[in-house]
Parts: structure tokens; sequence; C-alpha cells
């Protein structure tokens, strides 16, 4: 694959919200682009809205693009932007911003996915935050037992299916009944919102809870986001978690809000890397703020560190993720931290491009010299999947910052296993630490391949965070968490089985590997 991006990237992001007072008639369509501009760093290659109107005959009204939130919602033009959502009144609403874990780039592909339906309760859009790791059984299932023809070839469009095939019949079902059925037959990470023609609206996660998801209230306001800071930013002040296995739904008749558990509770998973990169360093995720969970990194990293510190060290993290992991490192070794590294922020982020990833690369960091020169530098970084942008970080801060050492911190452990259930990084063959490590490394094993993995990199040396420091840094127990791809303990069948399918192959690397594995 020649344009896989350097970092792990995430997948999606969704929003929901809701007028509850039934004797006024109020809009909730401006408060989507904000909420998922908030989401942002979740997904920018496309976002959109479907609202809900009771007065529109239409019922359900989507306004979808490609491009980043400001774009699609015409929000660096203040006429523009009240156009858009003036031409689409609701008093429901959900929301997407994407990024492509599967399928292309173009505006067919962008969220909410809209089925129409001559009957209103069959009729609904949909939003879909993660990965089905038996893809290609659901979509064999579907076309070749339930003949349903595929036309963009995505998730989405499987889980589109298959919610209107939990739809079907002469009797309109218990909403809670029809997400029940589809926990039967997907594996992987599934966060969804759904709004159908009737004012129904369902925000649910799947039962082991890999992406987070919460909700809140103020007043006449009901919302649900991937992420706290979105609620927050609404002037919500307390969010729920959406448990493992339960949705939220908010009825049209009453305008009442019902927590219902559409499935037997399972061990949770949340996936790890949320805290370490992922998530809004504002938001809380299941109990525990990111914030402080990279701040613990940062000082479980600095502990055992086998430099010496002097004078002449500083600690630089690679913007923006990493700076408190790198804060908290430099403070608990007693050196400093300062910005050597600028990020320029009208570059995407490159692991979340599609295109023209290599240019990005370097126009997205700017060096400063006066901060690295003579200077032993450590680089902290939150996290090494594929290596590109940090070598040539590295290689720059050598030749530009004229450091005199260049020592490299990891605030996660070694990334040696691909994820299949959300995370862009699905192949054995794009990663770094595998060509070095097994998957049964010992702790001598990884003290002798860091030092191989630091000459490669072009550093003096390299340390990563011990996987038994997730748990801890993180606040939740770690047999709570999805560790897989720093592990290979998947916690699916589905996921065990691709694994195995991909460790036995000559080609590691040679197309994501949940695509391939079919009929096995």
């Amino acid at each position: 694959m020649t344009d896989l991006p350097d970092k792990a990237s995430d997948e999606c992001g969704v929003v929901g919200v809701y007028h509850l007072n039934r004797s006024t008639d109020v809009s909730v369509s401006p408060l989507v682009p904000p909420a998922l501009l908030d989401l942002q760093h979740r997904g920018q290659l496309g976002a959109g809205m479907t609202v809900f109107n009771p007065e529109d005959p239409h019922c359900l009204r989507t306004h979808k693009e490609t491009g980043s939130v400001r774009e699609v919602f015409r929000l660096t033009h203040e006429a523009k932007a009240q156009a858009v959502v003036r031409e689409h009144p609701g008093v429901a609403a959900i929301g997407h911003v994407r990024y492509a874990t599967s399928g292309r780039d173009q505006v067919e592909y962008a969220q909410p996915f809209e089925r129409n339906h001559s009957r209103t309760w069959k009729w609904f859009s949909l939003g879909f935050n993660g990965n089905l790791a038996n893809y290609p059984e659901l979509r064999d299932h579907l076309t070749t037992q339930r003949g349903y023809h595929m036309v963009h070839g995505v998730d989405t469009e499987i889980l589109t299916h298959h919610v209107a095939y939990a739809l079907r019949g002469e009797v309109k079902p218990p909403l809670v009944d029809v997400f029940s059925e589809l926990t039967e037959t997907l594996d992987g990470a599934y966060n969804i919102v759904f709004l159908n023609a009737d004012g129904d609206l369902v925000a649910a996660r799947d039962p082991l809870g890999f992406r987070p998801l919460c909700y809140g209230r103020k007043g006449d306001l009901f919302a649900v986001a991937s992420e706290s800071v979105a609620l927050h930013n609404m002037g919500i002040e307390e969010i729920i978690d959406v448990e493992p296995g339960q949705m939220v739904r908010v009825d049209y008749a009453t305008r009442e809000i019902h927590l219902e558990r559409f499935t037997n509770p399972r061990p949770h998973r949340h996936c790890f890397f949320e805290w370490v990169y992922f998530a809004h360093v504002s938001s809380s995720l299941d109990g525990s703020t990111v914030y402080d969970a990279r701040r613990r990194l940062g000082e479980h990293l600095a502990r055992d560190e086998p430099v010496t510190m002097s004078d002449d060290c500083v600690v630089v993290a690679v913007p923006d993720t990493a700076k408190p992991i790198g804060d908290a490192f430099a403070y608990a070794s007693g050196v400093p931290s300062l910005e050597g590294i600028v990020r320029n922020r009208y570059v995407g982020r490159t692991f979340i491009e599609s295109k023209d990833r290599a240019q990005k690369v370097r126009r997205k960091y700017t060096l400063l010299p006066s901060v690295m020169r003579d200077k032993r530098v450590f680089l902290v970084e939150d996290s090494l999947v594929r290596s590109t942008t940090l070598r040539d970080l590295i290689h720059r801060t050598r030749q530009e910052g004229h450091a005199k050492e260049v020592h490299v911190r990891i605030g996660s452990p070694p990334v040696i296993a691909p994820c299949f259930y959300g995370i862009d990084m699905s192949t054995l063959g794009e990663l770094f630490a595998p060509h070095y490590l097994s998957k049964d490394y010992t702790p001598e094993d990884l003290e002798q391949a860091s030092q191989e993995m630091a000459d490669r990199l072009g550093a003096d040396s390299l340390r990563y965070l011990p996987v038994e420091s997730v748990g801890p840094s993180i606040g939740l127990p770690h047999e709570s968490l999805c560790t897989a791809c720093v592990t290979t303990q998947y916690p699916t069948e589905t996921g065990s089985r691709i694994y195995a399918d991909e460790i036995s192959r000559p080609d590691h690397g040679a197309g994501r590997a949940f695509e391939r594995t079919a009929g096995t």
C-alpha cells in the first residue's frame, strides 16, 4: 500500500440532538456543525447531518459532502452557513464526521446514509463510528442469502441493509428489538446514531464498548456525541457515558428519553488508543479524563529512564497530542519541556489525510533550532505505528535543529499487531515494530530490539511505555481495555481468526486483512 498514513487514525465521530419541548418549535440544526467541529479530529474526509422536521412532507433531509466541517457547512462564510441550517430545519438531527477505514473519498461515501421508504418507520438515516471485523461474511450473506445489492461496499452500507432487514414486516417493531437483532450478526466496533421519519432518535454502543459515546441534557435540549467535549460546549454539565450494549432513545410522540439494553453485558474492551491519541484532550471517556491519562502516561514513561539527565537536556513533544505526555515526562525527569516543534494548524492531520502524505508531513511541522541547538533532545511522541513521520522529524532535529543527541520516548507500547476494530492499521506488514519484535517478546527482547529500531530511525535511543503501565495511566483496569494491537489478545472471535490468518501469510500487508477473510 503506497498511501498509508504514518500514524494510527480513528474512523469517525457521531452526534445526535433533540428538542424535547413539544409546545415550542425550535430547530436544532444550528447546533450540529459546531458539535461536529468539536469532533473534527476524528475525521476530515467528509461530514454531514440528517434532520427530522414533522412539518416537512419529506420528513428527513440530509446534507453531506466531502471535506472538513468548515467546508461542508460553509462556516467561513456566515451567510452561506446560515443558509445551510435554514434549509434544514428540524426538531431532531444526527451528524457525522468521516475518516475512511473503508471506501473512497467521494460524496456518496459521506454520512449519514439515508434510506428512503414510503412507510415512515422504515425510512431512516444513520451514522456509524467503528469497523465491522466480519464485513466479508456480512456482505456475502446479504448478497447471496437475502438478495441485497451492494453499491458502495462499505461497512455503513452493510449496517444500513441489516437495519432495513430488521425492520421487515407489516408492524413497526420496538427499536430495541431492531438493535438486538443486529448484535446477533455483527462482530466488531460500532457506535450508531439513528433517526427515522417517525422522529425516533437512537444512539447505540456495541456490547464491548470499543468506542466512546456519551449523552446529556440541558433544559429542553438532549444531545449525544462520541466525546464529551461536544456536549460540554453545548453547555451540558451532567454528561453520562452510554454503557456498552446500551442504547439511548428519544421518542417523538412523548419527547421522553429512554435508556434500554439491547444485548447482554459482556466484558468491556475500551480502545486504549482513545486516551493515548484519538480523543480530544478535554474529553472524559468512561470516567477517565483524557488529559489526566496522558499526563500519567508521561509520568510512567519517565520511570526507570536509563539516560542520566543533565543541564543540556530538553524535552520536545511532537504536537499536539503528545504535549501532556512530554510535559509530565519532563517534570518527572527534572528537565525543561520546550516547544521545539511547531505544528502548522492549517495543514490537516497527516495520518487522517488520504493523499499527498509525503508533502504534508514536511509542511505540517516547523522546527525551532534555537531550542534544540547543541542539546540532548528527548523527542516525546504518543505512539509509533509506521515510523515515516518520526524518522523525518529525527533527521530534521539533527540537521535543522542541530541537536547533539536525539532520544525518542513513546507514550504507548510497541504496536505489534493490526487493528480490526476501526483504527486504520489493519495489516501487519505496514507496522514498524513487528519487523523487530515477535508477538511473544520478552523485556530482554524489547531492550535489544529498541536499539535496533533506534538505529533504523536515526535516534540515539528509543524507549516505549511498558504494557503494564497502560491501565494505571488511563485509570481503568487493564482487563477492561482493548490492547490487541500491543498484546495480540483480540477480544472477539473474528479478530483472533483474522490475526491468525495474517501471521500465517507470507505477504503481510498486501491489502486489508479483514477484507481478505470472506469464507474463512
